[in-house]
């Protein structure tokens, strides 16, 4: 069965704003050529979640993977990805699992915070 990573941001009005997040995404398409791999935005830019769900399941993939790259996991995460999700699920037939936002990965708090001084570390301060 064909695999999908769907890569969630929210968006914004600047495109320049999105450059880390397309770094990513070709990071994890380089390194799963098995899976397809796409970024949507939850507002502002596109393409939108519900339009880049209904371009993998075109793709025959049936099992995709969503993961909101937002530090917290309250609002949109909870509030708003899931009306969009059970939509798809119904519409194209994808087994879609949701995972939990980055900022509440394991590890990742420590991940920030190395960066985070390391910066300050090596700022001379």
């Amino acid at each position: 069965m064909k695999r999908a990573l769907v890569l969630l941001a929210h968006g914004a009005r600047n495109p320049a704003w999105a450059a880390p997040f397309e770094q990513l995404a070709d990071r994890l398409a380089r390194s799963r050529p098995d899976w397809t791999v796409k970024l949507a935005f939850l507002e502002l830019m596109p393409p939108d979640l519900p339009t880049c769900l209904a371009d993998i399941a075109t793709t025959g993939a049936r099992d995709v993977e969503v993961f909101p790259l937002f530090l917290g996991g309250s609002g949109h995460v909870l509030r708003d990805v899931p009306p969009l999700l059970d939509e798809a699920r119904a519409r194209w037939g994808l087994h879609i699992t949701l995972h939990a936002a980055l900022g509440q990965q394991p590890g990742m708090v420590d991940a920030m915070a190395q960066v985070c001084l390391a910066a300050v570390e090596g700022s001379g301060s």
